[in-house]
């Protein structure tokens, strides 16, 4: 009897095989001429692909898939326009530390450098944004680059990958030999004398706060953050990234700091003695005036990341590494209840407030009411602008996972994409895009994926007929001297959503608020909800850009 003879495979099966072998179990992608060989290959696949409509909703939707699962998100495009089109979507992805690979064509080696039809350096363009890059020129090489694509994704920081694959290498036959993908990389240990220094700086507060970033979240240690929380009794604040990683009703969270921050939140910051800083890196929109932020405090830093540490704010401790490991380390009771009593007092005093005297639609108490009405397991994906900040301050969260939320870039258009990559991360939860007039226009055309797919993505569209975070800061910094956000020839989005297969209704007044969120937590299927709100309404507080986070702007709700 004869030996088996080697298999061959064409370098675009060897593709599909290992993103199969790596768990993929659904891709988001459009098919052009040089991405062609792979997308034949997954004829035969087990893989789900999801057609989006414009790439880079594929790049926002792998992005959300990804936030939502915490597992890698996988998009895909052709060569030139398709990749040219995931760009936006992997700086995303990069500036909030999301694990994507990106999967990309390119034209044949042998016209590589001729400006061929449809070339792009995509390797090059996306560098700054990308952990790393490959161009596969072997067929050969194909399933060890997606292993280690997959392994540099997902480990230390997570990121963006990028791997370029020229039509003639996935088109190439070549041996197929048994493969084990390698695993993710564990965190190294935090040094003892680093935690020992951090337990002795933290004993000596009387001040203490926690500061929570996102880092947390891709960290896995929110169960330890909760245990350390809980057993110092350590007052809690949150970036935009972190929200729900301590639960935002839990009676420690202060709330997020920074420009569109609590009072509370902000008044802990400026008072501490001492910052436990978890995987945040001192955002300018988190500390408004970087060299008044904090100004009495001492801090201990903790990061996988060692460029996050000491970048912007020195650290007097920095304890790199396993996160988990360390926040267990840390966690022991604290004498520090004076002020624990004062941020609570002041929480208390300072606590949102939804009884504005109007007869349209508040949307702070709309989202309050319907955050509380769709439950701690819903997730709700919001766009940029007032609305993404009114999510942030009246929606309660029990996860991070559960708030996606585009903070690094501040991506319009991020909402419903994501919404669609959470609907396929979580089949069956409900997931709730909030997005404002503007932002939907930017990838309306993935109301057609929500058709196709039957995703019972509820949409949450607040019209105020402008752009309305620019036109705040024009009324407040530039003299009411409005350009160009003027957005009074919306279309009627209710009858767009209906042209595209998708229920909707209209929502204008205060008292048809209780019945609108009924609908959009009950109703199967896709719906959108048009609700109109004040066109001069505020997003408050807020902190004026360059001005210290103890400078806090109120307004009257309108």
């Amino acid at each position: 009897m004869n030996a088996r003879e080697p298999e061959r495979a064409s370098g675009a099966t060897l593709l599909v095989r290992a993103l199969e072998a790596q768990g993929v179990d659904v891709i988001f992608g459009y098919p052009g001429g040089a991405i062609l060989p792979v997308y034949d290959a997954l004829i035969d696949a087990k893989l789900r692909h999801v057609l989006v409509r414009h790439e880079q909703a594929a790049a926002l939707a792998a992005n959300g898939y990804a936030r939502a699962s915490g597992k890698v998100g996988v998009c895909m495009a052709t060569s030139g326009p398709g990749a040219t089109n995931l760009v936006t979507g992997i700086a995303d992805g990069f500036l909030d530390s999301v694990p994507m690979v990106i999967i990309t064509g390119q034209v044949p080696t042998s016209l590589m450098g001729t400006d061929a039809f449809q070339e792009v350096d995509v390797f090059g363009m996306t560098m700054p944004i990308v952990k790393h890059s490959f161009q596969v020129r072997h067929a050969a090489d194909v399933a060890d680059t997606l292993d280690e694509a997959f392994f540099l994704a997902r480990s230390g920081r997570p990121g963006p990958v990028l791997v370029d694959l020229p039509k003639d290498v996935g088109q190439a036959a070549t041996l197929a030999g048994p493969r084990t993908p390698t695993g993710p990389q564990m965190p190294r240990a935090p040094s003892p004398i680093a935690i020992e220094r951090a337990s002795q700086l933290i004993r000596a507060s009387r001040r203490p706060l926690l500061y929570i970033g996102g880092g947390v979240r891709w960290a896995g240690a929110i169960d330890e953050l909760r245990a350390f929380a809980e057993r110092s009794g350590m007052p809690a604040v949150a970036t935009l990234m972190a929200l729900g990683a301590l639960p935002t009703d839990h009676p420690l969270f202060l709330g997020m700091l920074g420009m569109h921050g609590t009072r509370a939140a902000n008044m802990a910051v400026q008072s501490c003695d001492l910052l436990v800083c978890a995987g945040a890196r001192f955002d300018d929109r988190a500390t408004g005036k970087l060299s008044e932020f904090a100004p009495g405090a001492r801090v201990v830093h903790l990061d996988i990341d060692p460029a996050e540490v000491g970048k912007l704010r020195a650290a007097d401790v920095r304890l790199l590494g396993d996160m988990r490991a360390s926040l267990r380390a840390l966690a022991a009771p604290l004498r520090a209840d004076a002020w624990r009593d004062q941020c609570l007092a002041n929480k208390e005093e300072h606590a949102w407030r939804y009884d504005a005297p109007i007869d349209g639609v508040y949307a702070p108490k709309f989202l309050d009411r319907l955050s509380r009405a769709a439950g701690p397991d819903a997730i709700v994906t919001c766009d940029v602008g007032q609305h993404q900040m009114w999510v942030a301050q009246h929606c309660h969260f029990a996860r991070p996972e559960r708030h996606l939320s585009s903070g690094g870039l501040g991506t319009m258009g991020f909402g419903l994409p994501a919404a669609i990559g959470a609907s396929f991360a979580k089949p069956g939860a409900l997931v709730i895009n909030v997005t404002g007039d503007g932002s939907i226009m930017m990838n309306l055309q993935e109301l057609a994926t929500v058709t196709r797919y039957g995703l019972p993505i509820k949409i949450v569209l607040f019209d105020n007929q402008a752009l309305g975070m620019v036109r705040q800061w024009q009324e407040l910094f530039a003299d009411k001297r409005y350009s160009q956000i003027d957005l009074s020839d919306n279309p009627d989005f209710v009858r767009v959503a209906e042209s595209f297969g998708i229920p909707a209704f209209h929502v204008s007044r205060g008292d048809e608020v209780d019945g609108a969120i009924a609908r959009i937590v009950s109703e199967p299927g896709p719906l959108l909800a048009h609700v109109s709100i004040d066109a001069g309404a505020n997003v408050w507080p807020l902190v004026p850009p360059g001005c210290s986070n103890a400078t806090m702007l109120e307004g009257a709700a309108r």
